[in-house]
């Protein structure tokens, strides 16, 4: 593995760690050359269905777009990453447990909300109120009331 600060092609593994879930593999590594140490994560390769956006484009799935939008939702929230990257694999794992070739994107929106709804009730309403697109501060309000509930 490279190392991503020197890009030094000797890296050591210093820990390892199987997730609770057992579906991938946490790597604590370490660069000969400048001693920095950086994280790596192995998970088994699986095909993921098409994305379907709303205009009917066919995109391929990417994990970085999903961290992206949860990222941005929990911004300044007191969330932890782990509670982000369990989130995260459990979004993707009902994504292959469907069995399905594609997926519309208002689905995984769905299921991003949920994931959301579970770890915090701010960051749900900003994923939400951008992944709706309220036209009104009564649509706005109702979302709130609902969380309150």
């Amino acid at each position: 593995m490279k190392c991503p600060f020197c890009s030094h092609a000797d890296t050591q593994v210093v820990e390892t760690r199987i997730s609770e879930e057992g579906d991938f593999i946490r790597r604590r590594r370490q660069c000969a050359a400048c001693d920095k140490r950086f994280t790596t994560y192995e998970r088994p390769d699986v095909n993921f269905p098409a994305i379907v956006k709303k205009d009917g484009r066919r995109i391929d799935y990417e994990r970085a777009k999903l961290v992206a939008s949860m990222n941005l939702a929990l911004r300044k929230r007191p969330v932890s990453t782990e509670q982000v990257d369990g989130a995260i694999e459990r979004i993707e794992e009902k994504l292959l447990n469907l069995g399905l070739r594609e997926v519309a994107s208002t689905r995984i929106g769905e299921l991003v909300m949920r994931e959301l709804k579970k770890l915090d009730k701010v960051a749900y309403v900003r994923f939400a109120s951008v992944y709706r697109s309220f036209e009104d501060i009564d649509e706005f309000k109702t979302l709130v009331d609902e969380v309150r509930r």
